[in-house]
Protein backbone atom coordinates (compact mmCIF):
# COMPACT_ATOMS: atom_id res chain seq x y z
CA UNK A 1 0.00 0.00 0.00
CA UNK A 2 1.30 3.39 -0.95
CA UNK A 3 2.31 5.78 1.82
CA UNK A 4 0.68 8.70 0.07
CA UNK A 5 -2.57 6.84 -0.17
CA UNK A 6 -2.71 6.40 3.57
CA UNK A 7 -2.16 10.07 4.35
CA UNK A 8 -5.69 10.45 5.63
CA UNK A 9 -5.12 7.81 8.26
CA UNK A 10 -2.12 9.56 9.77
CA UNK A 11 -4.23 11.00 12.56
CA UNK A 12 -4.45 7.57 14.21
CA UNK A 13 -0.78 6.77 13.88
CA UNK A 14 1.04 9.01 16.33
CA UNK A 15 -0.92 9.15 19.55
CA UNK A 16 -0.04 5.69 20.75
CA UNK A 17 3.68 6.48 20.78
CA UNK A 18 4.07 10.23 20.52
CA UNK A 19 3.95 10.89 24.25
CA UNK A 20 6.20 8.02 25.29
CA UNK A 21 9.42 9.22 26.80
CA UNK A 22 8.53 12.89 26.56
CA UNK A 23 9.77 15.07 29.35
CA UNK A 24 8.35 18.40 30.32
CA UNK A 25 10.11 21.16 28.47
CA UNK A 26 10.23 24.73 29.57
CA UNK A 27 12.34 27.80 29.96
CA UNK A 28 15.86 28.33 31.21
CA UNK A 29 17.52 29.22 27.92
CA UNK A 30 20.92 30.83 28.05
CA UNK A 31 20.59 32.40 24.61
CA UNK A 32 19.07 35.74 23.84
CA UNK A 33 15.43 36.41 23.06
CA UNK A 34 13.31 38.56 20.83
CA UNK A 35 9.71 39.67 20.98
CA UNK A 36 7.27 38.77 18.24
CA UNK A 37 3.58 39.50 18.53
CA UNK A 38 2.40 38.81 22.08
CA UNK A 39 5.21 36.53 23.24
CA UNK A 40 8.96 36.37 23.73
CA UNK A 41 10.89 33.92 21.60
CA UNK A 42 14.38 32.57 22.12
CA UNK A 43 16.97 33.72 19.61
CA UNK A 44 20.49 32.50 18.90
CA UNK A 45 22.88 31.65 16.10
CA UNK A 46 22.13 27.94 16.47
CA UNK A 47 21.12 26.10 13.28
CA UNK A 48 17.64 24.61 12.94
CA UNK A 49 16.72 20.96 12.53
CA UNK A 50 13.49 20.30 10.63
CA UNK A 51 12.05 16.79 11.04
CA UNK A 52 9.38 15.54 8.64
CA UNK A 53 7.45 12.34 8.05
CA UNK A 54 7.67 12.18 4.28
CA UNK A 55 5.36 10.42 1.85
CA UNK A 56 8.27 9.87 -0.51
CA UNK A 57 11.13 11.42 -2.45
CA UNK A 58 8.97 14.14 -4.00
CA UNK A 59 7.92 15.49 -0.61
CA UNK A 60 11.40 15.25 0.87
CA UNK A 61 12.96 17.08 -2.07
CA UNK A 62 10.31 19.80 -2.08
CA UNK A 63 10.56 20.53 1.64
CA UNK A 64 14.37 20.41 1.55
CA UNK A 65 14.44 22.85 -1.37
CA UNK A 66 12.12 25.26 0.43
CA UNK A 67 14.13 25.10 3.66
CA UNK A 68 17.42 25.54 1.79
CA UNK A 69 16.06 28.60 0.00
CA UNK A 70 14.95 30.17 3.27
CA UNK A 71 18.26 29.30 4.89
CA UNK A 72 20.23 31.06 2.17
CA UNK A 73 18.11 34.19 2.32
CA UNK A 74 17.92 34.35 6.13
CA UNK A 75 21.49 33.37 6.91
CA UNK A 76 20.31 30.74 9.41
CA UNK A 77 21.51 27.22 8.76
CA UNK A 78 18.77 24.60 8.63
CA UNK A 79 18.79 20.87 7.97
CA UNK A 80 15.86 18.65 6.96
CA UNK A 81 15.63 15.16 8.44
CA UNK A 82 13.18 12.75 6.79
CA UNK A 83 12.29 10.46 9.70
CA UNK A 84 11.81 6.76 9.08
CA UNK A 85 9.52 6.67 12.13
CA UNK A 86 8.44 10.21 12.94
CA UNK A 87 6.59 9.58 16.20
CA UNK A 88 9.41 7.48 17.61
CA UNK A 89 12.19 9.85 16.57
CA UNK A 90 10.35 12.89 17.88
CA UNK A 91 9.74 11.14 21.17
CA UNK A 92 13.39 10.12 21.46
CA UNK A 93 14.54 13.66 20.71
CA UNK A 94 12.38 15.15 23.44
CA UNK A 95 13.36 12.45 25.92
CA UNK A 96 17.02 13.19 25.25
CA UNK A 97 16.49 16.92 25.69
CA UNK A 98 17.48 17.57 22.07
CA UNK A 99 14.25 17.82 20.10
CA UNK A 100 14.03 18.94 16.49
CA UNK A 101 13.35 22.66 16.33
CA UNK A 102 10.57 22.34 13.74
CA UNK A 103 8.62 19.19 12.91
CA UNK A 104 5.46 17.69 11.44
CA UNK A 105 2.80 17.21 14.11
CA UNK A 106 -0.53 15.43 13.71
CA UNK A 107 -3.79 16.58 15.28
CA UNK A 108 -4.04 13.64 17.67
CA UNK A 109 -0.46 14.13 18.90
CA UNK A 110 -1.01 17.80 19.75
CA UNK A 111 -2.54 17.31 23.20
CA UNK A 112 0.21 14.99 24.41
CA UNK A 113 3.01 17.36 23.46
CA UNK A 114 1.18 20.52 24.54
CA UNK A 115 0.03 19.20 27.91
CA UNK A 116 3.57 18.51 29.17
CA UNK A 117 5.07 21.77 27.92
CA UNK A 118 7.01 20.32 24.99
CA UNK A 119 5.37 22.54 22.38
CA UNK A 120 5.71 26.26 21.77
CA UNK A 121 2.27 27.87 21.37
CA UNK A 122 3.21 30.28 18.62
CA UNK A 123 0.03 30.37 16.53
CA UNK A 124 -1.07 33.83 17.60
CA UNK A 125 2.32 35.24 16.62
CA UNK A 126 2.09 34.15 12.99
CA UNK A 127 2.02 37.05 10.56
CA UNK A 128 -0.32 34.99 8.36
CA UNK A 129 -2.55 33.76 11.19
CA UNK A 130 -5.77 35.11 9.65
CA UNK A 131 -5.11 33.33 6.35
CA UNK A 132 -5.57 29.79 7.68
CA UNK A 133 -8.92 28.05 7.36
CA UNK A 134 -10.74 28.39 10.72
CA UNK A 135 -11.45 24.66 10.95
CA UNK A 136 -7.72 23.95 10.67
CA UNK A 137 -6.91 26.48 13.36
CA UNK A 138 -9.44 24.73 15.58
CA UNK A 139 -7.68 21.40 15.01
CA UNK A 140 -4.45 22.84 16.42
CA UNK A 141 -5.93 24.74 19.32
CA UNK A 142 -5.44 23.17 22.74
CA UNK A 143 -6.59 24.59 26.06
CA UNK A 144 -7.57 27.80 24.29
CA UNK A 145 -4.15 28.31 22.64
CA UNK A 146 -3.44 28.15 18.91
CA UNK A 147 -0.25 26.10 18.94
CA UNK A 148 1.00 25.59 15.41
CA UNK A 149 0.49 26.50 11.77
CA UNK A 150 -1.44 23.94 9.67
CA UNK A 151 0.93 22.94 6.89
CA UNK A 152 -1.69 21.56 4.47
CA UNK A 153 -4.85 19.45 4.58
CA UNK A 154 -7.00 16.86 2.83
CA UNK A 155 -10.72 16.12 2.75
CA UNK A 156 -12.85 13.15 1.71
CA UNK A 157 -15.05 13.15 -1.38
CA UNK A 158 -16.75 10.67 -3.70
CA UNK A 159 -14.60 9.15 -6.47
CA UNK A 160 -16.47 7.72 -9.47
CA UNK A 161 -15.28 5.34 -12.20
CA UNK A 162 -16.69 7.15 -15.25
CA UNK A 163 -16.65 4.11 -17.54
CA UNK A 164 -18.69 2.09 -15.05
CA UNK A 165 -20.94 5.09 -14.49
CA UNK A 166 -21.74 5.36 -18.19
CA UNK A 167 -22.14 1.61 -18.56
CA UNK A 168 -24.85 1.75 -15.89
CA UNK A 169 -26.72 4.35 -17.95
CA UNK A 170 -25.93 7.18 -15.53
CA UNK A 171 -25.16 10.76 -16.54
CA UNK A 172 -23.82 13.90 -14.90
CA UNK A 173 -27.32 14.70 -13.67
CA UNK A 174 -27.25 11.51 -11.60
CA UNK A 175 -24.38 12.52 -9.33
CA UNK A 176 -25.84 11.85 -5.87
CA UNK A 177 -27.02 14.86 -3.90
CA UNK A 178 -28.66 12.98 -1.02
CA UNK A 179 -28.27 9.69 0.82
CA UNK A 180 -31.23 8.30 -1.11
CA UNK A 181 -29.49 9.28 -4.35
CA UNK A 182 -26.31 7.53 -3.23
CA UNK A 183 -28.21 4.35 -2.45
CA UNK A 184 -29.91 4.45 -5.84
CA UNK A 185 -26.75 4.91 -7.91
CA UNK A 186 -24.81 2.40 -5.82
CA UNK A 187 -27.47 -0.20 -6.59
CA UNK A 188 -27.32 0.57 -10.31
CA UNK A 189 -23.53 0.33 -10.28
CA UNK A 190 -23.41 -3.00 -8.45
CA UNK A 191 -22.83 -5.94 -10.80
CA UNK A 192 -21.45 -9.45 -10.57
CA UNK A 193 -18.00 -8.02 -11.25
CA UNK A 194 -17.92 -5.05 -8.89
CA UNK A 195 -19.76 -3.39 -6.03
CA UNK A 196 -21.29 0.06 -6.32
CA UNK A 197 -19.38 1.56 -3.40
CA UNK A 198 -16.22 0.18 -1.80
CA UNK A 199 -14.57 1.94 1.14
CA UNK A 200 -12.18 1.33 3.98
CA UNK A 201 -14.31 0.17 6.91
CA UNK A 202 -13.15 2.68 9.49
CA UNK A 203 -14.10 5.95 11.17
CA UNK A 204 -11.72 7.84 8.86
CA UNK A 205 -14.19 7.16 6.02
CA UNK A 206 -17.50 6.29 7.70
CA UNK A 207 -17.17 9.39 9.87
CA UNK A 208 -18.05 11.51 6.84
CA UNK A 209 -21.63 10.19 7.14
CA UNK A 210 -21.66 11.21 10.80
CA UNK A 211 -20.85 14.79 9.84
CA UNK A 212 -23.52 14.73 7.12
CA UNK A 213 -26.04 13.71 9.76
CA UNK A 214 -24.91 16.57 12.01
CA UNK A 215 -22.61 14.63 14.32
CA UNK A 216 -19.03 13.55 14.95
CA UNK A 217 -17.22 11.70 17.72
CA UNK A 218 -16.44 14.91 19.63
CA UNK A 219 -17.32 18.59 19.40
CA UNK A 220 -15.13 20.90 17.33
CA UNK A 221 -12.56 21.57 20.04
CA UNK A 222 -12.58 17.98 21.38
CA UNK A 223 -13.72 19.01 24.84
CA UNK A 224 -16.95 17.02 24.80
CA UNK A 225 -17.73 13.47 23.70
CA UNK A 226 -20.65 13.24 21.27
CA UNK A 227 -20.14 9.73 19.91
CA UNK A 228 -23.53 8.27 20.79
CA UNK A 229 -25.58 11.19 19.50
CA UNK A 230 -28.77 10.57 17.57
CA UNK A 231 -27.04 11.92 14.46
CA UNK A 232 -24.21 9.39 14.68
CA UNK A 233 -26.62 6.52 15.24
CA UNK A 234 -28.54 7.64 12.16
CA UNK A 235 -25.31 7.68 10.15
CA UNK A 236 -24.27 4.18 11.17
CA UNK A 237 -27.80 2.90 10.57
CA UNK A 238 -27.53 4.21 7.00
CA UNK A 239 -24.11 2.62 6.41
CA UNK A 240 -25.39 -0.66 7.87
CA UNK A 241 -28.32 -0.48 5.46
CA UNK A 242 -25.93 -0.11 2.52
CA UNK A 243 -23.82 -3.03 3.74
CA UNK A 244 -26.81 -5.30 4.16
CA UNK A 245 -28.20 -4.23 0.81
CA UNK A 246 -25.01 -5.33 -0.92
CA UNK A 247 -24.34 -2.00 -2.63
CA UNK A 248 -21.53 -1.21 -0.17
CA UNK A 249 -18.62 -3.44 0.77
CA UNK A 250 -15.51 -2.81 2.81
CA UNK A 251 -12.23 -2.86 0.92
CA UNK A 252 -10.93 -5.82 2.92
CA UNK A 253 -13.98 -7.85 1.92
CA UNK A 254 -13.15 -7.10 -1.69
CA UNK A 255 -9.60 -8.34 -1.24
CA UNK A 256 -8.08 -4.86 -1.18
CA UNK A 257 -6.02 -3.04 1.42
CA UNK A 258 -7.87 0.28 1.17
CA UNK A 259 -10.63 1.97 -0.80
CA UNK A 260 -8.29 3.37 -3.42
CA UNK A 261 -6.95 -0.08 -4.24
CA UNK A 262 -10.46 -1.52 -4.53
CA UNK A 263 -11.38 1.35 -6.84
CA UNK A 264 -8.21 1.17 -8.91
CA UNK A 265 -8.55 -2.58 -9.45
CA UNK A 266 -12.12 -2.19 -10.66
CA UNK A 267 -13.60 -3.97 -7.65
CA UNK A 268 -15.73 -0.91 -6.80
CA UNK A 269 -17.38 1.65 -9.08
CA UNK A 270 -17.15 4.35 -6.39
CA UNK A 271 -15.11 4.97 -3.29
CA UNK A 272 -14.75 7.62 -0.61
CA UNK A 273 -11.18 8.88 -0.37
CA UNK A 274 -9.10 12.01 0.00
CA UNK A 275 -7.12 13.96 -2.58
CA UNK A 276 -4.12 11.72 -1.88
CA UNK A 277 -5.80 9.11 -4.12
CA UNK A 278 -4.67 11.04 -7.20
CA UNK A 279 -1.07 9.95 -6.70
CA UNK A 280 -2.01 6.29 -6.41
CA UNK A 281 -4.25 6.47 -9.45
CA UNK A 282 -1.65 8.11 -11.68
CA UNK A 283 1.15 5.74 -10.67
CA UNK A 284 -0.67 2.46 -10.05
CA UNK A 285 -3.85 2.66 -12.11
CA UNK A 286 -3.15 5.17 -14.92
CA UNK A 287 -5.75 3.70 -17.26
CA UNK A 288 -8.71 4.12 -14.90
CA UNK A 289 -10.87 7.11 -15.76
CA UNK A 290 -12.48 8.78 -12.80
CA UNK A 291 -14.23 11.90 -11.59
CA UNK A 292 -14.31 13.55 -8.17
CA UNK A 293 -17.66 14.90 -6.95
CA UNK A 294 -18.78 16.18 -3.58
CA UNK A 295 -20.23 13.65 -1.19
CA UNK A 296 -24.01 13.76 -0.99
CA UNK A 297 -25.64 15.80 1.73
CA UNK A 298 -27.12 13.99 4.68
CA UNK A 299 -30.02 14.95 6.97
CA UNK A 300 -28.02 17.91 8.31
CA UNK A 301 -26.55 19.00 4.97
CA UNK A 302 -23.09 18.69 3.43
CA UNK A 303 -20.36 17.17 5.53
CA UNK A 304 -17.04 15.37 5.37
CA UNK A 305 -13.87 14.78 7.37
CA UNK A 306 -10.61 16.68 7.06
CA UNK A 307 -7.09 15.55 7.88
CA UNK A 308 -4.17 17.84 8.59
CA UNK A 309 -0.75 18.24 10.16
CA UNK A 310 0.99 21.32 11.50
CA UNK A 311 4.52 22.65 11.83
CA UNK A 312 5.35 22.13 15.48
CA UNK A 313 8.07 24.18 17.18
CA UNK A 314 9.80 22.80 20.27
CA UNK A 315 9.49 24.80 23.45
CA UNK A 316 13.17 24.03 24.12
CA UNK A 317 14.42 25.28 20.77
CA UNK A 318 17.18 27.85 21.38
CA UNK A 319 16.20 29.64 18.17
CA UNK A 320 12.42 29.95 18.22
CA UNK A 321 12.45 33.32 16.47
CA UNK A 322 14.12 31.84 13.40
CA UNK A 323 11.88 28.77 13.57
CA UNK A 324 8.81 31.01 13.45
CA UNK A 325 10.14 32.87 10.42
CA UNK A 326 10.84 29.57 8.70
CA UNK A 327 7.32 28.32 9.37
CA UNK A 328 5.86 31.54 8.00
CA UNK A 329 7.83 30.97 4.81
CA UNK A 330 6.83 27.30 4.58
CA UNK A 331 3.15 28.22 4.94
CA UNK A 332 3.30 31.14 2.51
CA UNK A 333 1.25 31.06 -0.68
CA UNK A 334 4.24 30.42 -2.94
CA UNK A 335 5.59 27.60 -0.80
CA UNK A 336 2.27 25.85 -0.37
CA UNK A 337 1.46 25.99 -4.07
CA UNK A 338 4.91 24.57 -4.80
CA UNK A 339 4.29 21.75 -2.32
CA UNK A 340 0.94 21.07 -3.96
CA UNK A 341 2.58 20.66 -7.36
CA UNK A 342 5.31 18.46 -5.91
CA UNK A 343 3.32 16.00 -3.80
CA UNK A 344 -0.39 16.72 -4.12
CA UNK A 345 -1.42 18.39 -0.87
CA UNK A 346 -3.96 21.24 -0.58
CA UNK A 347 -2.88 24.63 0.80
CA UNK A 348 -4.01 25.43 4.33
CA UNK A 349 -4.47 29.15 3.55
CA UNK A 350 -7.42 30.84 1.87
CA UNK A 351 -5.25 33.18 -0.23
CA UNK A 352 -3.98 30.21 -2.27
CA UNK A 353 -7.43 28.76 -2.98
CA UNK A 354 -8.21 30.43 -6.31
CA UNK A 355 -4.85 29.65 -7.87
CA UNK A 356 -4.93 26.07 -6.58
CA UNK A 357 -8.41 25.55 -8.04
CA UNK A 358 -7.29 26.97 -11.36
CA UNK A 359 -4.35 24.55 -11.47
CA UNK A 360 -6.37 21.57 -10.17
CA UNK A 361 -9.78 21.96 -11.76
CA UNK A 362 -10.62 18.25 -11.49
CA UNK A 363 -9.97 18.29 -7.74
CA UNK A 364 -11.95 21.40 -6.78
CA UNK A 365 -14.54 19.41 -4.76
CA UNK A 366 -11.83 18.53 -2.24
CA UNK A 367 -10.99 22.16 -1.54
CA UNK A 368 -14.61 23.31 -1.64
CA UNK A 369 -15.16 21.07 1.37
CA UNK A 370 -13.00 23.37 3.51
CA UNK A 371 -16.10 25.34 4.45
CA UNK A 372 -18.00 22.35 5.86
CA UNK A 373 -15.43 19.67 6.73
CA UNK A 374 -14.93 18.64 10.35
CA UNK A 375 -11.72 17.55 12.02
CA UNK A 376 -11.07 14.26 13.78
CA UNK A 377 -10.81 14.08 17.60
CA UNK A 378 -7.71 15.71 19.07
CA UNK A 379 -8.13 14.80 22.74
CA UNK A 380 -5.14 13.04 24.28
CA UNK A 381 -5.57 9.29 23.82
CA UNK A 382 -8.40 9.64 21.27
CA UNK A 383 -6.49 7.63 18.66
CA UNK A 384 -6.73 4.54 20.88
CA UNK A 385 -10.48 5.04 21.16
CA UNK A 386 -10.76 5.36 17.38
CA UNK A 387 -8.77 2.15 16.96
CA UNK A 388 -11.25 0.36 19.23
CA UNK A 389 -14.15 1.87 17.28
CA UNK A 390 -12.64 0.70 14.01
CA UNK A 391 -12.52 -2.88 15.30
CA UNK A 392 -16.23 -2.68 16.04
CA UNK A 393 -17.09 -1.09 12.70
CA UNK A 394 -15.66 -4.15 10.96
CA UNK A 395 -18.79 -6.03 12.02
CA UNK A 396 -21.25 -3.15 11.60
CA UNK A 397 -23.43 -5.17 9.22
CA UNK A 398 -24.39 -7.53 12.04
CA UNK A 399 -24.03 -5.19 15.03
CA UNK A 400 -26.16 -2.57 16.74
CA UNK A 401 -24.97 0.99 15.95
CA UNK A 402 -26.22 2.32 19.27
CA UNK A 403 -24.23 -0.27 21.21
CA UNK A 404 -21.07 0.47 19.21
CA UNK A 405 -21.38 4.21 19.77
CA UNK A 406 -22.28 3.88 23.46
CA UNK A 407 -18.99 2.05 24.02
CA UNK A 408 -17.08 4.76 22.14
CA UNK A 409 -18.86 7.45 24.15
CA UNK A 410 -17.83 5.77 27.40
CA UNK A 411 -14.20 5.53 26.27
CA UNK A 412 -14.04 9.18 25.18
CA UNK A 413 -15.63 10.38 28.40
CA UNK A 414 -13.06 8.41 30.34
CA UNK A 415 -10.29 10.26 28.49
CA UNK A 416 -11.80 13.63 29.24
CA UNK A 417 -12.20 12.74 32.91
CA UNK A 418 -8.48 12.16 33.36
Amino acid sequence: MRTTARRGLAFVALAATATLGLTACGSGFSSGSSTSGSGTLTSSSDPLTVMIGSSGDAETKAVTAAVDSWSQSSGTKATVVAASNLSQQLSQGFAAGKPADVFYLSTDALAGYASNGSLLAYGDQLANKSDFYPSLVSSFTYDGKFYCAPKDFSTLQLIINTDMWQAAGLTDSDYPKTWDDLTAVAKKLTTAGHVGLGISGEYARIGSFMVQAGGNLMNDDSTQATANSTANVQALDYVKQLLNGGELKYAKDLGAGWGGEAFGKGLAAMTIEGNWITGAMSSDYPNVKYKVVELPAGPAGQGTLQFTNCWGIAADSPNQAAALKLVEQLTSKDSQLAFSKAFGVMPSITSAADEWKSENAALVPFLDAASYAKGVPTAKGSADVVTDLNSKLESLATSDPQTILDATQTNLQALLAK
